[in-house]
């Protein structure tokens, strides 16, 4: 079967790693439990030769950021690293914002209450800048403030839980959201859910018809079929949506027949029938979520990105492939966090609780972070007074090298310009 070109930066050698030895520093694994009682492990280093006072701590929604790219500079300088795994570490699946919340909560008291630490600096890379947000903003609340439910409609104990808020954030390579980045490349000619490879002509992003053109040459679309496409993904959305909230109705519906009086009366099968719709647990799939315009016609949003997605040279193959954004999860996680129309971790929106010192970095060759729709758009909506932007124009999404180039010379720079920041502000 031929496979399309998967991109090598991002899988087939990630580099959210170290990229030189931290023989410097030394390393302890964390172990935390959340206020819902869920455990989660993380590593934390520290300089060999001092105390830290000051932690950079840094998570993501699903990727391992235990041993992020940056950390060995930030131990160099003197301060301590924690990467902070969540409970959907590589899996998704049933990846609800709200309850991260309760795990990085966890993480921030672990690091005051039992190592000292005075102060923790977030650092927030791709999607770690959203959820740096999300939880900043319900840190910062009071705790009868706090969300109660998720948008699911299922109780979170935030109010109940400890959440240190963050002292400096530092958001890297950050999109606004994941739910707004599915709202940008889920595909809208999908006719129907249950039958994938149906498809609306008029709303294909890879017909040549629409304005596409053969890999890599760039295509052009005209504005009239962008705005039909544009309105159409939020409505695939919003359907997505509606259908979420289905199935969860009709397990709570279960749910209150269970709860009835007159359930014990009921017969054995009809008991059975009730506790078994009450307990069953859908998982949704979420078929070609590959098709930003963006990845195909520079002309939107320009940067000094190359051809194609994160994931691929080829997003019009990608997009029928199993790796791909939101491709199974339960209806819970959808609203929580891939429906740009549902999701509470919302940067945008969020962006007017951080009022600490705020750095933000842009990698100009991104794609799938954009400078206008992401970075320069959080920066604006963020209320701190200190702020700073840094712009990288010729740097990938978690400063991958270029070919023959030293592995640690990408992060040198983004270091170079970010570090000095932080020490003003937050001293190691």
């Amino acid at each position: 079967m031929t496979q399309p070109q998967v991109s090598r930066t991002y899988w087939r050698g990630t580099w959210i790693r170290f990229r030189e030895k931290v023989d410097f520093a030394q390393l302890e694994p964390v172990t935390v439990h959340a206020q819902d009682g869920a455990q989660v492990r993380g590593l934390y280093w520290t300089p060999k030769e001092r105390r830290a006072r000051v932690a950079v701590m840094a998570a993501h929604p699903r990727v391992d950021f235990g041993q992020h790219y940056a950390f060995p500079e930030f131990l160099r300088a003197g301060y301590a690293c924690l990467g902070a795994n969540l409970r959907s570490i590589n899996n998704d699946v049933n990846c609800v914002h709200e309850q991260l919340l309760l795990d990085l909560g966890a993480y921030a008291t672990w690091l005051r209450d039992e190592k000292g630490i005075e102060k923790i600096v977030w650092l927030g890379n791709s999607g770690g800048g959203s959820l740096g947000g999300f939880y900043q903003q319900q840190a910062v609340a009071a705790p009868a403030a706090r969300l109660a439910r998720t948008p699911a409609g299922r109780p979170v104990p935030l109010a109940a839980a400890s959440l240190p808020a963050f002292d400096a954030m530092i958001i890297s390579a950050a999109h606004t959201g994941q739910g707004l980045i599915m709202n940008d490349v889920i595909d809208p000619a999908v006719v129907d859910e249950n039958d994938p490879l149906l498809t609306d002509p008029s709303l294909d992003l890879y017909d040549p018809r629409n304005g596409f053109r053969p890999p890599p040459q760039w295509s052009e679309y005209d504005e009239a079929f962008l705005a039909r496409y544009r309105a159409a993904q939020v409505a695939r959305v919003a359907r997505i949506d509606a259908t979420a909230r289905g199935m969860i109705e009709r397990q709570a519906a279960a749910e209150s027949d269970r709860a009835d009086p007159s359930f014990a009366r009921l017969p054995f099968e009809q008991q059975r029938a009730i506790l078994q719709r009450a307990s069953f647990q859908p998982v949704m799939t979420v078929y070609r979520t590959m098709a930003n315009p963006n990845y195909v016609d520079r002309r939107l949003d320009p940067s000094n990105r190359s051809y194609g997605c994160l994931l691929s040279e080829r997003p019009d193959l990608m997009n029928y492939q199993l790796l791909g954004f939101g491709r199974l999860q339960t209806p819970d996680a959808w609203l929580s966090t891939w429906s740009g129309l549902s999701s509470n971790a919302n940067l945008l929106k969020t962006a007017a609780a951080v009022a600490v010192p705020t750095a933000l970095v842009n990698a100009g060759r991104d794609r799938d972070v954009y400078p206008e729709a992401h970075s320069k758009a959080i920066f604006r909506a963020l209320a701190a007074e200190d702020k700073a932007y840094f712009d990288f124009p010729d740097r990938l999404h978690y400063f991958e090298p270029n070919d023959g180039e030293d592995p640690a010379q990408p992060v040198r720079e983004q270091m170079g310009k970010v570090l000095p920041w932080l020490q003003e502000r937050c001293p190691a």
